[in-house]
């Protein structure tokens, strides 16, 4: 991938992403929270939940762009109060995603990350937009993009003087139809092989079901990733997006009690650069 001037693994060491002292892509790096923010009580008890698991960051969509019009469609600006509300009770930097150029600043001001999701991946407007905020930025690959697409997306970021680009893999459209996408795990050592900027899965949007996040999680930790992002609420049954696919805290801390000694395991394995036969 020749077009690749900044995001190329020739071009620089491995890049970690500080955000208040979490480091993506200095160790493993788990996000989690609401799909959607629906009200102060609903995300303060969750992210409260999360940190006691072992959560290291609040993910949380005060914007949320729907199939459907008449979808819910977040809380917006009051939204974007309560995820900083729950940063301040927990201490934990918040994730949100930002749909339109024209609101980059002011939700820069209250989110640590900005989330740039699957159907904007290509909104070239906005990654340059992001690209000058001055914040952090998780590029969701798009649902039919392939890695390339997907690299040179995160090209316009660091081409506005942005450094810190998190990638985040959540699934592919295929065929099939057992899961909601079809979770491409093979893109966390072909990114790892293209270039120096880390990579995060998002096994809740990319299976669709709450059977598979936990053996997804755990196949993203021995692949090589450099963390998740995962839906928590706190009563799944009432959200008013993805219920389906939402775990709840019990849940998310099984999963993390599972996580992290496979992580502590891998660690201990000697690195390999690949497993191509030597010599």
């Amino acid at each position: 991938m020749k077009n690749l001037k900044l995001a190329s693994k020739e071009n620089k060491a491995r890049t970690v992403v500080n955000v208040s002292g979490v480091e993506i892509g200095g160790g493993f790096t788990v996000m989690a929270g609401p799909c959607s923010v629906e009200s102060e009580a609903q995300v303060i008890e969750t992210a409260r939940a999360v940190k006691a698991a072992g959560a290291d960051m609040l993910r949380g969509g005060a914007f949320k762009p729907r199939t459907s019009p008449y979808a819910f469609q977040g809380l917006g600006l009051n939204g974007l109060k309560i995820l900083e509300k729950a940063r301040q009770e927990t201490g934990l930097p918040v994730v949100t995603e930002v749909l339109d150029p024209r609101d980059v600043s002011w939700v820069a001001e209250f989110a640590d990350v900005l989330q740039i999701g699957t159907r904007n991946m290509q909104n070239f407007s906005l990654l340059r937009e992001v690209g000058r905020a001055g914040r952090p930025v998780l590029l969701k690959r798009g649902m039919f993009s392939t890695l390339e697409e997907w690299l040179n997306c995160a090209e316009y970021i660091l081409s506005e003087g942005n450094p810190d680009v998190i990638l985040c893999e959540r699934g592919i459209r295929t065929f099939e139809s057992y899961t909601r996408n079809t979770l491409d795990l093979s893109a966390v050592p072909a990114i790892h092989e293209l270039t120096h900027l880390p990579i995060i899965i998002d096994p809740t949007h990319s299976t669709g079901r709450i059977s598979l996040i936990g053996p997804m999680s755990l196949a993203s930790v021995a692949a090589g990733a450099d963390g998740l992002l995962i839906e928590v609420h706190c009563r799944p049954q009432e959200a008013l997006c993805d219920a389906d696919q939402a775990l709840t805290p019990a849940m998310f801390a099984d999963i993390m009690g599972r996580i992290r000694p496979l992580k502590a395991f891998m660690d201990q394995l000697p690195e390999q650069d690949n497993f191509l036969p030597q010599g």
